[in-house]
């Protein structure tokens, strides 16, 4: 046995080992900024895999948080009052004298029912499309013709015998929707050669031919309003608003006329881009006059 100086031996004591609880404080007075003691240092040399884990997460936090700090706490650059020289500085206007941007002109365009009757509104239940057949032609030549046609009995027509008539650019503007007097009266019409639908259908005839060409797009858009107007008006749906080929054996209003498209016009408060902007002269009130 190996000789041991007996006031070594009296002095003596194991090493102690820091417990869990001195690491943590160990860790908390690191991210305080303390000073450490050899003991503790001791204690980062001995902890636990689960404390030192811990310890590394301290460490970076408080790497991070220097940064951060440090980035807060740099000088702001402020950039030097500009020195103006004699005029060179720019004037500011006086409030009376700041004037508002003038305000855009919107175009006019028709809205609601243009064409209502000041007479009580008839019990229409159908509207009924027409062409001329002709290239060119008004409510005055039209009158005229019909004038001479009689009925069924034998009767002179009173007129012309639509409600409203669209025109091309020959007689009338392309476009141009003017009510006749049965449509101003709310009389009954006669273009249909069918009772039911001379009673309780509006007439609407374009000037044109549609066996051999489209109505023009002026046109196309004057009776997608119109027609979508009528319906919102009298409660009138897209099934009943027919060619006249559908209530008599006639090829009107022509093979090229669109007649789904024009069935299904609704009232928009505006056009929109695919519709031909209509001109104010274009709609003539129910009294003849432009609105």
């Amino acid at each position: 046995m190996p000789h041991v100086d007996p006031l070594f031996r009296d002095n003596y004591s194991p090493p102690r080992f820091p417990t869990d609880g001195h690491c943590v404080q160990v860790l908390c007075l690191a991210a305080l900024g303390q000073t450490w003691s050899e003991r503790d240092f001791l204690a980062l040399l001995f902890m636990e895999d689960g404390v030192r884990k811990l310890g590394a997460w301290m460490l970076c936090f408080i790497v991070i948080s220097w940064f951060c700090v440090g980035g807060c706490q740099r000088p702001v650059v402020q950039s030097p009052s500009p020195n103006w020289h004699g005029s060179q500085r720019p004037a500011v206007p006086e409030p009376h004298e700041i004037k508002p941007l003038p305000a855009t002109a919107m175009p006019q365009l028709p809205f609601g029912n243009p064409w209502k009757p000041k007479a009580a509104a008839r019990d229409w239940k159908h509207i009924v499309i027409h062409h001329t057949a002709s290239e060119g032609g008004n409510v005055a030549t039209i009158h005229a013709e019909h004038l001479h046609r009689k009925d069924k009995n034998g009767n002179h027509w009173k007129g012309i015998g639509y409600h409203f008539l669209i025109g091309n650019g020959t007689g009338m503007s392309d476009g141009e929707i003017e009510p006749t007097f049965r449509w101003k009266q709310q009389m009954q019409g006669a273009h249909a050669g069918n009772d039911e639908y001379n009673q309780h259908g509006i007439g609407i005839c374009l000037v044109g031919n549609f066996q051999d060409h489209r109505p023009s797009s002026a046109q196309l858009a004057s009776i997608k309003k119109l027609v979508g107007v009528l319906k919102r008006e009298y409660q009138i749906k897209s099934s009943q608003v027919v060619g006249h080929r559908d209530v008599k054996s006639t090829a009107c209003p022509g093979k090229l006329f669109p007649m789904t498209e024009v069935a299904q016009s609704e009232d928009l408060p505006f056009f929109t881009l695919r519709d031909v902007i209509l001109s104010p002269d274009f709609v003539t009130a129910a009294e003849g006059t432009s609105e």
